[in-house]
C-alpha cells in the first residue's frame, strides 16, 4: 500500500537542490502599482472559468505591476517581475459592488492570479513552475536606483516589454498579512496562502511611470488600456514572507 505524501511534506528537487515546504523570504525589495484597467479585457486574459475578476468600479478591473527584489530567499537572490489581476472564485459572493472590493483591497483580502511572473534565474523559474504552477519565464530584468527612484526594465526576445519608474522609501510597517494567490497545475485551480509583512513603506496615489515597449506583452497590456495614470503605488524596501505548498480548490 503506497500512502500519498501531503504537499506542505513533499519534497521537490529542482537543479540538484531541494526544496521544502514553506519557501521563505528573509529579505526582500519591492515596488507594486496597481490600476484600473478594463474588465472584458482582463477577463479574456484568465485561463479558465473558475475565476473572475474583481470590479472596483463597474467595468474596471484591478491589475497590478510589481519588481521585486529578492536578497535572501530559499530560492535564490534574484529580480522578478509580477503582472497580476485580482480576483474571486465565481463560487464565491460577488459582494456589495464598489464598497466590498474597496474595503477587500484596503485589508488585503482581495486574491491574486498571476498572468506573467519573468524573473532572472532559472532555479527558481524551475521550481516556481513545478510546485505552484506560477507562469515564470527566465528573461532580462534590470533595475536601476537613483533620485529616490526605482527603474525597473523588462526585456523578452531581445525587445523591450516595459519600464517602469516607482518612487522608493517609505518609513511605515505593514504587519504580517495572510493572502492569497491562484495558480492552475496539473490542469486544476489550486490556491496557495502567503505571509507577508514589511517595514520602509511608503504609499502613494499615483507615483508611478510605466513605459510600453514594442515587445508582443506590451501589446497585451496596451489592449488592457495601459499606459495609464497608477491607481496607487506601495515600496516596500525590506520585505518578509513565506509561502506555503499549493491546495487544489
Amino acid at each position: 500500500m503506497t500512502t500519498a505524501v501531503a504537499p506542505a511534506e513533499r519534497p521537490w528537487v529542482f537543479q540538484g537542490r531541494t526544496v521544502t515546504m514553506p519557501v521563505v523570504v528573509r529579505d526582500a525589495s519591492s515596488g507594486a502599482a496597481t490600476y484600473l484597467v478594463g474588465a472584458a479585457a482582463a477577463r479574456r486574459l484568465l485561463p479558465g472559468p473558475e475565476l473572475d475578476v474583481v470590479e472596483l468600479l463597474p467595468g474596471r478591473a484591478l491589475f497590478s505591476i510589481a519588481c521585486i527584489e529578492y536578497r535572501d530567499n530559499d530560492l535564490g537572490d534574484y529580480h522578478e517581475v509580477s503582472l497580476a489581476l485580482f480576483v474571486r472564485r465565481r463560487d464565491e459572493p460577488a459582494g456589495v459592488p464598489v464598497v466590498g472590493p474597496a474595503l477587500a483591497l484596503v485589508r488585503n483580502r482581495v486574491a491574486t492570479w498571476i498572468w506573467k511572473l519573468p524573473v532572472n534565474q532559472s532555479f527558481t523559474c524551475e521550481a516556481g513552475r513545478g510546485i505552484w504552477g506560477f507562469p515564470k519565464t527566465v528573461e532580462q530584468i534590470d533595475f536601476d536606483d537613483g533620485a529616490g527612484l526605482r527603474r525597473c526594465r523588462l526585456v523578452m526576445d531581445g525587445r523591450d516589454a516595459l519600464t517602469i519608474a516607482m518612487p522608493r522609501g517609505g518609513s511605515r510597517a505593514l504587519p504580517d498579512a495572510t493572502m492569497t494567490t491562484y495558480s492552475w497545475l496539473d490542469g486544476s485551480l489550486h490556491r496557495t496562502t502567503f505571509v507577508s509583512g514589511a517595514s520602509g513603506v511608503g504609499f502613494q496615489l499615483g507615483g508611478t511611470e510605466l513605459t510600453l515597449g514594442d515587445h508582443p506583452l506590451a501589446d497585451a497590456l496596451r489592449a488592457l488600456g495601459l499606459p495609464r495614470r497608477a491607481l496607487f503605488t506601495v515600496w516596500m524596501e525590506r520585505m518578509h514572507g513565506r509561502f506555503e505548498a499549493p491546495e487544489p480548490v
